[in-house]
């Protein structure tokens, strides 16, 4: 039976996130690129950030899970590329998780994030 399968080869896949099979799921953490150093504040933003992005995949999706998703994913982009997140971004998640108090008290993740923004 091997003849019959199909040859998959990859070359170069540094700096490339991907999976393979019908379950499968990638994600990327990766920085690259010319990003600013974290300070140990913005760090640990970054890995709450990251974790209640990911505990939102395992809830039950609303508009309200999808706002606070994007506002997660753009906070974590901001962060990777300049090191930090802006007031402005601060205040954004800061909203968006106070609409969400039914959401703090079910994901800790969400409760590490809100704490890291003075809530």
């Amino acid at each position: 039976m091997a003849g019959d399968e199909p040859n998959v080869s990859f070359g170069d896949v540094s700096k490339s996130t991907f999976a393979v099979g019908s379950h499968a799921h990638a994600e990327s953490h990766h920085q690259y690129g010319a990003g600013a150093p974290l300070d140990e504040g913005a760090e640990e933003l970054l890995r709450a950030v990251r974790e209640l992005r990911a505990d939102l995949e395992r809830v039950r999706g609303s508009e309200q899970t999808a706002e606070l998703g994007s506002a997660l994913a753009e906070t974590e982009d901001e962060i990777t590329r300049t090191g930090q997140a802006g007031a402005t971004r601060r205040e954004r998640l800061r909203e968006l998780l106070t609409d969400s108090q039914a959401l703090l008290s079910v994901l800790a993740s969400a409760g590490a994030v809100a704490g890291l923004l003075g809530m």
